[in-house]
Formats: structure tokens, sequence, C-alpha cells
């Protein structure tokens, strides 16, 4: 496994980050693991070299937060050896501030997300998108207070417009050091702004979905292998269409044949292999999966076959920002 800076940080990151959604079980999301079934799916990816994982407060109730910290410290013998992120803006709690990136609900989300990790602070704390109802100046000034206070260590944010972020990135006196963007090779809209906009300030970037929820680790065709989440993940379908995009994704199919691998490894390496990109955040309900990823890791895709992957990529309305 590799290690490199989340941006401009003196922060070591290894370059694939384990996502944690899938961990918790939950009303929610009929597909999450519990802790049991989690913990040898963790397990490896700590034995691969993964140090960095990715949670946010509103994953299935609360419980991946839950499962990613008791999980952590059973594997790991001590706190400073690895990662955690974790999220805030999502309704999480009742009433008319149970939610947003308020002053209130911040310093509220960030002591109830420790309590459920069992930590003492996390290392990067993200907002969950843009709030059009609190002024940003207020929310950089909270966050700032949650450094300051020990509780986190870094902050970051996730998909929003480049003229939003940039604006945040001057309201405040601590600035976002990463951008949690929805990136994959299905949908490239982030190479515009975005990506040159976190390259220039030294910012790292996280890219979610990496796999386009599935689509990219599957054959395009009726026959291709089908899930639980797959055929139930309403998210996806507002993301993505499966007859706009099929071309790119059977031109994963192709690559990946010819090299011997699996079309997920190749939809990772591609992320890997792209200027600014920090880590994939990367998610797991299966064993192989997990071993995809960390094999993406050290799989070095050729220049034609890059060319091959992104020559059928047509452009998409901009998708991800609203949750």
């Amino acid at each position: 496994m590799e290690y490199v800076n989340l941006g401009a940080t003196g922060l070591r990151v290894s370059r694939v980050c384990l996502g944690m959604m899938s961990f918790g079980k939950h009303e929610s999301r009929k597909w999450a693991l519990d802790e049991q079934a989690a913990e040898p799916i963790v397990k490896r990816a700590v034995e691969g070299g993964i140090v960095f994982f990715d949670t946010a407060d509103v994953y299935n109730g609360g419980q991946s937060e839950v499962v990613t910290g008791r999980l952590l410290r059973k594997l790991f013998g001590m706190r400073e050896e690895y990662v955690v992120a974790t999220k805030v803006r999502g309704k999480t709690m009742p009433g008319e501030n149970g939610g947003g990136l308020s002053r209130k609900h911040v310093l509220a989300s960030i002591d109830a997300s420790l309590q459920r990790l069992g930590l003492d602070y996390v290392d990067l704390y993200q907002i969950h998108r843009w709030d059009r109802a609190t002024p940003i100046e207020e929310t950089m000034e909270v966050l700032h207070d949650v450094v300051k206070a020990g509780k986190a260590r870094y902050i970051g944010a996730s998909s929003m417009h480049a003229w939003q972020f940039a604006k945040a990135q001057h309201a405040g006196p601590t600035r976002f050091v990463a951008m949690q963007n929805h990136y994959n090779l299905i949908y490239r809209e982030e190479e515009r702004e975005m990506i040159p906009q976190c390259s220039d300030q030294g910012v790292g970037v996280l890219p979610w979905s990496p796999l386009a929820r599935g689509l990219l680790a599957r054959s395009s065709t009726p026959a291709g292998e089908q899930t639980t989440r797959s055929t139930s993940d309403a998210f996806r379908d507002s993301l993505y269409d499966l007859e706009l995009d099929r071309p790119v994704i059977d031109g994963v199919t192709a690559v990946a044949a010819e090299c011997g691998v699996t079309q997920a490894q190749v939809a990772l390496s591609w992320l890997l292999h792209k200027p600014g990109v920090t880590a994939p955040i990367v998610g797991a309900t299966k064993l192989e999966h997990v071993e995809d990823a960390l094999a993406a890791e050290a799989l070095a895709l050729g220049d034609e076959d890059i060319r091959r992957l992104e020559e059928p990529y047509v452009p998409h309305p901009v998708s991800g920002i609203e949750i």
C-alpha cells in the first residue's frame, strides 16, 4: 500500500479509503452488514495496509459510526495508527435544528459522533453538502472552533459547486483540506472546475462512488450480476443512465478482460492514475471488494488503456450535489 499526504497537510493516508456506509444494520439500507459480518472485511482492509476510513453521522441511523469505532479500536493497537473521517449536515436529531450546518447543530453533532465512535477526536470532519439555510461564514467559524477544541484535526467538504467551495475557503480562519466529490469513469464533470481548483489550492480529492454504485464493476448486459443494493438503490437511479453510460462500462469490461483483472480493479486504478486524486472511497460488503481495491492500488494502466477508457465519455448533467 502506498501512503500519501492528504492535500497540502502533513496527514498521511493510504491511497485507498474504506467507506463504512455499508456497516451497521438499519432499516434504511437492507444490504448493510452488522458488526459481525463487517469485521472480516475491515480486518482484511487493515491487513492490506488501509488506514483511512470514512463514515457519516447519518449513515444507518448512526450505526455506521458505532461499528466503525468498535472495529478500529479492536483491529489497531493505537489511535494514532488510523485516520477516521466523518460528516455532518443530515437530519440526525428531532426538531427544527436537528440537521444542517448551523452552529447549534454542528456542535451537537460532533459530540454525538465522538460518542458513537468512542473517540476523543476525528481526523477529518466534513460537511455533508452545502446548507443553503445557514450562512457559510457561520459554518466555517464553528468548524474552526471544533478544530481548536481538539475534536477534529482537519475539516473537509463534499459535493458542491466549485464557486461555493471557493467562497467557503475564504469565509473562515480554518480552511477545508479535502473535497469528497462525485467522480468516476461514468461521471467526470468534476474535471472541469472542482478538481483543477483543488489541485491548485492543495486540497485532497476523495472521490465517492468510484464504481458508480457498482455499475462499473459488472457487465452492462442484462445478464450482469444483480445485487440487493443494485435493485433497491434509488439514489443510483438518480445519478446514472445505463443507456447513456453503457459504452463506458463496455470499455471497462474490454480492458479488464485483456488485462486479466476485474472491472472494479480497472475502474479504481483509473481513478488512482488521475491527477489530484488522493484516495477513492471504496465501499465493501464482501471480501472480494476489498481484494479488488487492494489490487487496483497496485495495477498499472498504460496510456492506451486510459485513452480507451475515457474516449466513450459524454457530458452529463451535474449530479450528486443535492441529497
